[in-house]
C-alpha cells in the first residue's frame, strides 16, 4: 500500500502531502457521506498498522520526488482511509517526521478523543481538525453510524478537554447534509458547543464526491448561508469548504502510482486526472488499463465523472 500521496490542493492547508497511515477501511464510523465508502466493521481499539519507520521512509522519499519536480508542499497531513488515531503508533510516526521541516496536521473524526493517550498523541501535531457533524445523539447516529460502544457525550467531553490544553491550531469540521443537520435548531446547538468548548474556527463543508449512501447531498446556498450566519452570531469564526478545490494535484513523475495513491483516499474528477496525466507526461491509457483491471472504477456524481480506487478483500497488515 502506498502511504504517501499528493500533494493535493487543500482548501485548509494549501499543498498537503497526504499520509495514509490506516489501511482500508479501518474506522470507528461508517458515515453516510464518506467518499471512501461504507465501513465493513467499525473498530475503536488502537493497534499497530504500519511501522513508523516505514511511514517515515515513504514520506521522505515521496517528498524528495515531488520537490525534485518543483512541487510545493505546505503540510504533512495524516488523512487516511480510516481514522488516524486508531494507529497506536501515530505519536511515534509524527515524531519521526518532525525533522523534515514541515508542519504536521491530523484530520480526525474525534471518536477517540475521550482517551487521554489519544489526546497526548494529537498534542504532538501542529494542526488538528476534529469532526463534529452534530451534537444531537439521534442525528449523530443517522449521519455517522458509529461503533455501538461509542457515546457522543464522551466525544464532546474529550473535545472540550483537548481544546483547553492543545497549543497548536485546532479547528472543527462539519459536513452539512440537507434534512439532517442543517436545521436552525441543529446549527444553534452546534454553535453553542463550539463556542463553549473554545473552538473558534469551524469549517462547514458539503459533499462534493460520491457518498457512501446514494441521495445524500448538502443544503442549497440559502441553507449554507444560514448555517454560516448562525455560527458567526455565536462568536465562532466560520470558513466554508463548499467550493471545488481545483485540479492542482502534484506529480511525483510516476503517474500510475500517483493515481492509485490519491484515489485510495480522495476520489478524483476525471478532468483532474487528465490534468495530472499531462503534468506527468503520461496519458489516459494507463487509467483505461486500471479501470479494465478493476483497480479503478468510474462513478458519476452530481453531473461529474469520478475515478475511485477499488479494493478487493480488505485485509489487515
Amino acid at each position: 500500500m502506498e502511504i504517501a500521496f499528493g500533494p493535493v490542493p487543500s482548501r485548509r492547508l494549501g499543498h498537503s502531502l497526504g499520509i495514509n497511515n490506516i489501511p482500508p477501511k479501518h474506522c470507528s464510523y461508517s458515515c453516510i457521506y464518506c467518499q471512501v465508502g461504507p465501513t465493513p466493521a467499525q473498530e475503536i481499539t488502537p493497534r499497530v498498522f504500519y511501522p513508523p519507520q516505514e511511514i517515515r521512509r515513504q514520506v521522505e522519499a515521496h517528498l524528495h520526488a515531488v520537490r525534485a519536480r518543483g512541487e510545493a508542499v505546505d503540510y504533512l497531513t495524516f488523512v487516511p482511509d480510516g481514522e488516524p488515531t486508531l494507529d497506536s503508533q501515530l505519536g511515534e510516526a509524527i515524531d519521526s517526521l518532525s525533522d523534515l521541516g514541515l508542519p504536521i496536521a491530523v484530520i480526525s473524526n474525534a471518536t477517540l478523543i475521550g482517551r487521554e493517550d489519544v489526546r497526548a498523541v494529537l498534542n504532538r501535531a501542529d494542526w488538528v481538525s476534529l469532526k463534529v457533524d452534530s451534537v444531537d445523539a439521534g442525528i449523530w447516529q443517522q449521519i455517522n453510524r458509529p461503533h455501538p460502544d461509542l457515546r457522543l457525550a464522551d466525544i464532546l467531553g474529550g473535545i472540550r478537554t483537548f481544546a483547553r490544553t492543545y497549543t497548536g491550531k485546532l479547528v472543527s469540521e462539519t459536513m452539512l447534509l440537507a434534512g439532517l443537520n442543517d436545521s436552525e435548531k441543529a446549527i444553534q446547538s452546534l454553535g453553542h458547543f463550539l463556542s463553549e468548548a473554545g473552538i473558534h474556527l469551524a469549517y462547514l463543508a458539503i459533499p462534493h464526491r460520491p457518498p457512501a449512501v446514494s441521495g445524500v447531498h448538502g443544503p442549497n446556498e440559502h441553507g449554507v448561508t444560514r448555517a454560516y450566519q448562525i455560527l458567526a452570531a455565536q462568536g465562532v469564526e466560520v470558513e466554508l469548504l463548499t467550493g471545488y478545490e481545483g485540479e492542482d494535484f502534484a506529480s511525483s513523475g510516476d503517474f500510475q502510482r500517483d493515481i492509485l495513491a490519491i484515489t485510495a483516499v480522495h476520489p478524483l474528477r476525471e478532468s483532474a486526472v487528465r490534468t495530472l496525466a499531462e503534468k506527468a507526461g503520461s496519458d489516459m491509457g494507463i487509467v483505461a488499463n486500471l479501470v479494465q483491471s478493476g483497480e479503478l472504477r468510474r462513478v458519476e456524481h452530481a453531473g461529474e465523472l469520478f475515478l475511485i480506487r477499488t479494493f478487493g478483500r480488505l485485509t489487515n497488515p
